[in-house]
């Protein structure tokens, strides 16, 4: 390799570095482990040899490959006949034989052969071995391999266990692969013809185009025979890896490794995205809901005065009709002369008995429209709160606590979604939430009536309470003017001073039943409405945290990947300039 080539892969090997430093924070912004794990081990690799990692399943015959494939004379690694006591063995280039034993499921052996230099191997236990550290320590080594060696039993390549872990080289990491058939000098050549077309069929089957399958037998290599599988395997090595190559395919396969990482996390982000979008939608739809319920709730209030009202304007106009003709000079010389000889009530009794007919008027008229009107609100404002519930519990549920990334993220949110449903039930079923003592306070005590109902349900009893209580009042006031007005009459009291004292009062109380039943009753339903939306606060917060979560992570990812990919370039050019 050139020394220009040589310089430009160490300035690489820096840039890549720093860059894999940055997807590690990510992994670690994210509270991944497993990935954090990953890429700290991708980044601590970045200065190794290129990485064959051996996989097969148990007596596949993985560690007579290996021995045989580094031409040694002596056995680097031990056939155990028993999978348990095995370990993973990473085998790098040293200039003295030494064994470095990192814990009790991986060592390292440092070998003086010349391979190693451009190559390192890792030898691993069997797929289907019963030790789960096997199986975590194996898979470590993977997302950090340049070259999967992928070993089967020759006369067996078919075991379900092994292509399984297959899937999850190619599948989660698309690994390069190749395929060797170990042992072959137990296969009749026909059978072994046979068992090499079923790999091709099924690596073509799970997205290898082109498969490379090499037949092998370690034990002939190793014993000096000819035909043993291995030139293939050799020349394989040398035209694709070796011979300079190596250090450049490291970068490559760093770079793409780097790249299949930020993949998943963007992936995630993706659905973390389409999470949030569905929850600021739904939180749209919750605000919308209780606008268009407050919005009816209002219509109905204004339904409901606009009937007592009208039921007002008719009596009270009825009354002052009956007031002027009664006030009338005739009719009053008319009842003054009757009532000296007690033939009919006098002036004061005639205004007593029409001011006490006023009353019971009114007091009908308003109890029927306030019984039909408060029914209307009531049922308005429980449909606010019942819609809001079923909203709750249909929320749309798209980053499942599974997810192998974000599963932290949906139980986070599947607490808060838990966590509101249980308190929005509570608070439909608390009868404080609905007495508005904050809006009706100096009003008539509902507490006697709550017996009716509670929770929700209560709302009725409260709005009849308070409305009638407050409309009773209004007229009673209006009622106790007029009373007062017509106690002052005389025979010698100008006509037009009462009636004009009479529109007065009568045009007070309907000035004062039009807008404090409606701004209280409209008041109430804005609280209400309110203390719903209140519930939602810790929903708010995880909302607002997601969006700015997802933005910055969103964005170290965009920067990340545009780095990559401009060293995946650097680095071509690099190597086209050579060719």
């Amino acid at each position: 390799m050139s020394s220009i080539l040589n310089q430009r892969i160490i300035e690489n090997r820096l840039k890549i570095g720093e860059i894999i430093k940055d997807l590690h924070q990510i992994t670690i912004d994210i509270g991944n482990e497993e990935l954090a794990d990953t890429v700290s081990d991708l980044r601590n690799r970045i200065h190794e040899p290129f990485m064959f990692v051996i996989v097969g399943e148990v007596k596949a015959g993985k560690s007579s490959f290996i021995n045989a494939l580094l031409e040694t004379d002596k056995e680097v690694c031990k056939v155990a006949p028993d999978p348990c006591t095995d370990t993973i063995q990473q085998i790098l280039y040293g200039e003295e034989e030494s064994t470095i034993v990192v814990n009790e499921h991986l060592k390292k052996i440092l070998l003086p052969v010349e391979i190693l230099k451009e190559i390192a191997i890792v030898d691993t236990p069997g797929t289907n071995t019963i030790s789960e550290h096997h199986q975590e320590i194996t898979e470590r080594f993977i997302p950090g391999s340049d070259l999967i060696v992928f070993v089967f039993e020759a006369k067996n390549p078919y075991r379900q266990s092994a292509w399984d872990f297959f899937d999850y080289i190619h599948g989660d990491w698309r690994k390069k692969i190749i395929f060797i058939l170990q042992q072959k000098d137990l296969m009749e050549p026909d059978d072994l013809v046979t068992n090499e077309e079923g790999v091709r069929k099924y690596a073509i089957k799970k997205g290898i185009e082109n498969p490379n399958i090499f037949s092998v037998s370690a034990k002939m290599e190793i014993n000096g025979k000819d035909d043993t599988g291995f030139l293939p395997v050799r020349d394989y090595i040398t035209q694709n890896i070796t011979g300079g190559k190596a250090p450049i395919l490291k970068l490559t396969n760093n770079i793409q490794t780097s790249r299949n990482v930020g993949e998943r996390i963007h992936k995630g982000l993706q659905m973390r995205n389409a999470q949030l979008e569905a929850d600021q939608h739904f939180r749209k739809d919750i605000h919308e809901t209780l606008d268009q319920q407050e919005v009816r709730s209002n219509n109905q209030i204004d339904v409901l005065v606009e009937n007592l009202i009208a039921a007002y304007d008719r009596i009270t106009i009825e009354t002052g009709e009956e007031l002027k003709n009664g006030l009338g000079f005739f009719s009053l010389v008319k009842r003054t002369f009757s009532s000296m000889f007690g033939k009919k009530s006098s002036l004061e009794q005639w205004l007593a008995d029409l001011s006490t007919n006023m009353e019971r008027n009114l007091n009908d008229a308003m109890h029927e429209k306030l019984q039909s009107g408060v029914t209307d609100i009531a049922d308005s404002i429980q449909q606010m709160a019942k819609m809001i519930d079923l909203k709750i519990r249909n929320s749309e549920t798209i980053l499942k606590n599974n997810h192998d990334i974000f599963g932290d993220i949906a139980d986070r949110r599947s607490s808060v979604m838990r966590d509101l449903q249980e308190e929005f039930s509570k608070f439909m079923n608390k009868t404080e939430n609905f007495v508005g003592s904050e809006v009706f306070a100096g009003e008539h005590n509902t507490a006697p009536n709550l017996a009716a109902g509670g929770g929700l349900a209560v709302v009725g009893v409260i709005l009849a309470t308070v409305a009638q209580g407050m409309v009773f009042d209004i007229t009673g006031g209006i009622l106790t003017a007029v009373g007062f007005l017509f106690a002052g009459v005389t025979a010698r009291l100008r006509r037009n001073q009462v009636i004009e004292g009479y529109t007065a009062e009568v045009n007070k109380g309907r000035v004062k039943l039009e807008t404090e039943v409606s701004d209280k009753l409209k008041a109430y339903v804005a609280n209400i409405k309110n203390k719903i939306d209140d519930n939602f606060d810790d929903f708010d917060v995880m909302l607002d945290m997601e969006d700015k979560q997802i933005t910055t992570l969103t964005d170290k990812y965009e920067q990340i990947e545009v780095s990559l990919k401009a060293m995946q370039q650097e680095l071509e050019e690099a190597i086209d300039s050579e060719q």
